[in-house]
């Protein structure tokens, strides 16, 4: 028999991870973080970007615009924002 502690655990551990640029650092301790996919065309076949935002929550305001960050799913923090700011994979040049 499993007790709560392991099972908050290993819900904490499925949490979705994603990794994307940062667009917008102007509000405070948050940023605004964009995942760009190439998605075939239904009809014509060709590729076509979509793109994805995320609003993230950055405690420290440690990120700039150009970064790539990892942020983690979290719990509702505002009526936009439920991500949350892991780590800067890599700083912007």
């Amino acid at each position: 028999m499993t007790t709560a502690t392991e099972t908050t655990a290993a819900e904490r551990n499925r949490r979705k991870l994603r990794v994307g640029k940062v667009v917008s650092d102007r509000m405070k301790k948050t940023i605004v973080v964009s995942i760009e996919r190439l998605v075939k065309h239904p009809t014509y076949g060709r590729y076509v970007r979509h793109r994805t935002k995320f609003k993230v929550h950055d405690e420290n305001n440690e990120c700039r615009v150009g970064d790539t960050v990892r942020f983690m799913e979290t719990r509702p923090m505002s009526k936009d924002k439920r991500w949350r700011f892991v780590e800067i994979v890599e700083r912007a040049k």
